[in-house]
């Protein structure tokens, strides 16, 4: 594994260097207890999260871009009482020192020559058996590997509870579709509180047995091509938001050895795909997740026929997934062919949210986890994702989709990512539509007049009115638009 930083280790000393954690993590976390992550996507963060495994204790990796309350609730939550982390990270993030840090750099001050030459004889020269035997703390595939808080983009994150058995079985599934080995390097862009992130640029290679190369900013696209080109990279796994910017400012050459591009948590748009496929000769594949199903759920897979994807869907679901249509109002189904709500099942299904026995009641419902998306199956069980159960107002007793007008506003725009719509309340209809857009050449006049010619009902374009520049889309830092803080937004130029 490598990162940006330069810092590069082999299988070998990765296995040293998370042993030596792993004995420091066991002086300062009780056993089975959890201790929170503050790092990023880099070899020390990998090492980190690997560490805990080892000494059996549960990784919580904090999402330091959602702010300190978020982090807080967090903590308050996992009841976490160490927090691992860097003096580097903190001083480049801007975020303060508080109790409870336990800092890598005094870790590795604080172990000995001998403790270091101790361990990489045993790790080199004994049996994998026995080394397990020796300093892996048991652990059952049911017990809890992780907790991951919900990116919070519609409301407050909730705590996901993910077992060993939830990731293994998804690692086992993906890697039974895209046959990776040893030759394959995925690019580790997304953060390690990311579900895709934990999954699939952490632990995927390790169980596997390939390379990662890591960089905590996906969003720089400069550092991106060089790490690609350097290590030669074969998987990235990003949005397509990301992956414009790729495609914009990276050489052919960084991504010559690419060959699986996946791409989720937003719509891919053709002028994407067509862009990156051009500048690199690598489609971009639509694949669909939740953090709840320890994340992937169903992926497009290339195949020299064909029959493995269809443009427009997200694919098909992992082996071991079921998935169904039902009607979003009285549960009946299977629908096929038809829009409604999409359930999922299968082993990489989570154990629940984290003290939150009534949410968890109402995401399972009779052992299908309820993703709260819109969706049709085809007869070939491709899935289509058409919008969200939570992103439809009620307007004067009519159900309005908000992506719908989304599509119709980007299709006006000169950048399709700069604009949003969400909903405020509205004495007289419920709620009313609001669209805040960044494209300053464009009157807010000049827009209600184009929406106003297009296909769209009336009741579903905004007043002009509520359409409102913007400097920018709020976005989390896993590159999802910020749903919570557009309502906030939406609701203060409203009044």
């Amino acid at each position: 594994m490598a990162d940006s930083t330069g810092r590069e280790l082999t299988f070998g000393r990765a296995l040293v260097g998370s042993l030596l954690l792993a004995r420091a993590i066991r002086q300062h976390v009780p056993a089975g207890g959890s201790i929170g992550l503050l790092l990023p996507a880099s070899v020390g963060g990998a090492l980190a999260n690997i560490a805990a495994s080892i000494a059996g204790r549960v990784p919580v990796n904090l999402n330091f871009t959602a702010g300190r309350d978020a982090m807080t609730a967090a903590i308050d939550r996992c009841g976490i009482a160490v927090v691992l982390t860097s003096r580097t990270f903190l001083s480049k993030a801007g975020i303060p020192a508080a109790p409870g840090m336990v800092f890598l750099e005094d870790i590795l001050q604080a172990t000995s020559a001998l403790s270091k030459v101790v361990t990489l004889i045993g790790a080199r020269l004994l049996p994998a058996s026995l080394i397990a035997r020796l300093f892996l703390t048991s652990t059952d595939a049911d017990s809890l590997a992780t907790v991951i808080f919900s990116s919070g983009s519609t409301g407050v994150p909730k705590g996901v509870m993910l077992t060993h058995r939830n990731v293994l079985a998804n690692i086992d599934a993906a890697n039974a579709l895209f046959r990776l080995g040893p030759d394959d390097v995925v690019l580790g862009v997304l953060p390690f509180f990311h579900s895709f992130g934990y999954t699939v640029t952490l632990w995927l290679p390790l169980v596997v047995g390939f390379g990662a190369a890591y960089h905590p900013n996906p969003t720089d696209a400069k550092t991106i091509g060089e790490l690609g080109g350097k290590y030669r990279a074969t998987l990235l796994v990003s949005t397509p938001t990301f992956c414009a910017a790729y495609a914009r400012k990276c050489q052919p050459e960084q991504f010559a050895a690419l060959r699986l591009a996946i791409v989720g948590a937003e719509r891919l748009r053709e002028p994407i795909a067509s862009a990156f496929k051009e500048k690199f000769g690598v489609d971009l594949i639509e694949g669909y997740g939740c953090t709840e199903m320890a994340p992937v759920v169903a992926v497009n897979v290339p195949d020299a026929g064909g029959a493995g994807s269809r443009a427009g869907t997200v694919g098909r679901p992992l082996p071991g997934i079921s998935a169904k249509i039902v009607d979003p109002e009285t549960g009946e189904g299977p629908l096929i062919g038809k829009e409604g709500l999409l359930l999922v099942t299968g082993p990489n299904q989570m154990r629940g949210y984290l003290g939150e026995p009534g949410l968890t009641r109402e995401a399972l419902r009779d052992g299908w986890y309820v993703t709260g998306d819109i969706a049709t199956i085809d007869e070939d069980g491709f899935i289509r994702i058409t919008d969200r159960l939570s992103r439809f107002s009620k307007i004067a007793g009519e159900m309005v989709p908000h992506m719908k007008i989304e599509e119709r506003l980007q299709a006006l725009l000169a950048d399709p990512h700069s604009c949003v719509v969400t909903a405020v309340p509205d004495p007289v209809k419920g709620e009313r539509l609001v669209a805040l857009y960044t494209d300053r050449d464009l009157a807010a006049q000049d827009v209600w007049e184009r929406l106003s010619r297009c296909d769209l009902p009336k009741l579903w374009i905004p007043k002009r009115e509520d359409l409102h520049i913007v400097d920018a889309i709020p976005t989390l830092g896993t590159g999802k638009v910020d749903l919570r803080a557009v309502r906030q937004v939406a609701a203060e130029r409203s009044a």
